[in-house]
């Protein structure tokens, strides 16, 4: 058995692949249009061989905001450095939801409220200001 994606409902398409590609760097595998179902199938990767993948579903005529399921925890992703890769998603408008204040791990959340974890890859880093006394923020 292979694991091969999770499968996400976005509510803006343009907005989330601002996020993913943009934001936190993965790559579009593929995408699809189906006009006659009228959605969009777009999967995204790390780009790495036999990567698993994050698939955004968008449903053209959606007009509600979908709710929230608890029962989905988060998508995680290594990162090289932590402290720079949330300064990044910052200067992009992103709230650090769970700040990395111990040099290892921060959460974000997309912009259809699906929460990333971001763990330092390696040791973690030194504490380092301004995270170590930036405080939570929202549900992450």
């Amino acid at each position: 058995m292979k694991y091969l994606h999770t499968m996400i409902r976005v509510q803006n398409l343009e907005n989330s692949l601002h996020f993913f590609v943009d934001g936190l760097g993965l790559k579009i595998s593929r995408r699809k249009d189906y006009p006659e179902g009228k959605y969009t199938l777009v999967f995204l990767n790390t780009g790495e061989e036999s990567a698993s993948e994050i698939e955004l579903t968008y449903n053209w005529e959606q007009a509600e905001p979908y709710s929230v399921g608890r029962n989905f925890g988060h998508l995680a992703y290594e990162v090289d450095h932590i402290y720079e890769f949330c300064e990044k998603l910052q200067s992009m408008g992103v709230v650090i939801n769970r700040p990395p204040r111990d040099g290892r791990m921060a959460f974000v959340r997309s912009p259809d409220l699906i929460s990333i974890e971001l763990l330092q890859k390696g040791n973690p880093l030194p504490p380092k200001e301004p995270w170590v006394s930036m405080p939570n923020s929202g549900e992450w």
